[in-house]
C-alpha cells in the first residue's frame, strides 16, 4: 500500500499522507513518495496542490519515532533530517499554490510540513504545535526558518520557543492558520474555501506565487534551513533528547 496517495482533479491535486494508524507519521518511504508526488503535481494542469492526512485524527504527527528513535548519533540524524529538509524546501518553492488542509492534529514535524505550504486551513477540532522543544531538540526539517518567513518574528518565536500546542481558533488568531473549515465533509469544505483561487487562470496563480518566491532567495533560505538541520542533529544525539523520546514513547 502506498504511504502517499496522489489524487488528480481538474483544478486540484491532493497529496494524501496514507498512514492513518500511525497518525500519518513520516518515514523515509514517505519522504521519497512525497517527492514523487510533487514531481507529478508540478507537471499536471492543476492550479493548486493540497496536502492532507488520511482520516480525521491527525494531519501529520511528524517523524515516525518508532523508526527514527533508532538514530542515535549526530551523523545518523543529519542524513534523515536533511532528506526531509529537501522535501520541505521543494514545497516552499513549488510553482503552484500549496495548501495544508489540516484534517487532524499537526505537531512537531507535522507543523513544519504545514509551514512549508503557502496557506494553512484546518477543521475546528485541530490542534497544532511545534513540540520539538519538549523532546530536547529544535525543528529539524527547516521549519523555523520557514516560519520566520510566514509570521511576524515575535509570533514565530512564541510558537517555537514555548513548544505550546494551540487550538485551531488560537492558531487562526496568531495567523498560522488562514481559515477554519466548518463545512462537512471536510474535503468539500476545503474545495469551497479554495473556490475563489480556482476561478483564475493557472498563469495568474503561478505569476503571483513567483513574486513571493522571488522575495525569499532560495540560496539564502536553503542555507538557513541547512544550518537549522545541523543544529538539530547536534541536539539529537544528546541524552536529554533520547530520554525525552523514551518517556514519550512509554507514555503513548
Amino acid at each position: 500500500m502506498k504511504k502517499v496517495k496522489l489524487i488528480e482533479e481538474k483544478d486540484l491535486t491532493w497529496i494524501v499522507l496514507n498512514r492513518e494508524k500511525l497518525r500519518n507519521a513520516i518515514d523515509v518511504d514517505v519522504m521519497d513518495q512525497l517527492l514523487e508526488a510533487l514531481h507529478l503535481a508540478k507537471i499536471n494542469t492543476s492550479k493548486a496542490v493540497v496536502l492532507i492526512g488520511e482520516g480525521n485524527a491527525a494531519f501529520c504527527s511528524g517523524g515516525d519515532l518508532s523508526v527514527f528513535h533508532e538514530l542515535k548519533t549526530e551523523q545518523q540524524a543529519l542524513g534523515m533530517l536533511s532528506k526531509m529538509q529537501n522535501v520541505l524546501e521543494e514545497i516552499f518553492y513549488f510553482p503552484k499554490l500549496t495548501v495544508s488542509a489540516l484534517n487532524g492534529t499537526a505537531v512537531g514535524g507535522g507543523c513544519e510540513l504545514a509551514t512549508s505550504c503557502d496557506l494553512r486551513i484546518a477543521a475546528p477540532h485541530v490542534k497544532v504545535g511545534f513540540i520539538q522543544g519538549s523532546l530536547g531538540i529544535t525543528t529539524g526539517w527547516g521549519g523555523a526558518s520557514m516560519l520566520y518567513e510566514r509570521l511576524p518574528q515575535p509570533v514565530a518565536m512564541e510558537m517555537l520557543m514555548t513548544s505550546r500546542v494551540y487550538k485551531a481558533d488560537e492558531a487562526r488568531a496568531l495567523g498560522f492558520l488562514q481559515g477554519i473549515i466548518l463545512k462537512e465533509p471536510f474535503i468539500e469544505g476545503v474545495r469551497e474555501w479554495l473556490a475563489p483561487y480556482l476561478k483564475v487562470e493557472n498563469g495568474v496563480i503561478a505569476a503571483y506565487k513567483h513574486r513571493f518566491v522571488d522575495k525569499v532567495s532560495r540560496d539564502d533560505l536553503s542555507t538557513r534551513m541547512k544550518e537549522e538541520v545541523a543544529l538539530c542533529a547536534k541536539l539529537w544525539e544528546t541524552d536529554e533528547h533520547h530520554q525525552a523520546v523514551d518517556a514519550f514513547l512509554n507514555r503513548t
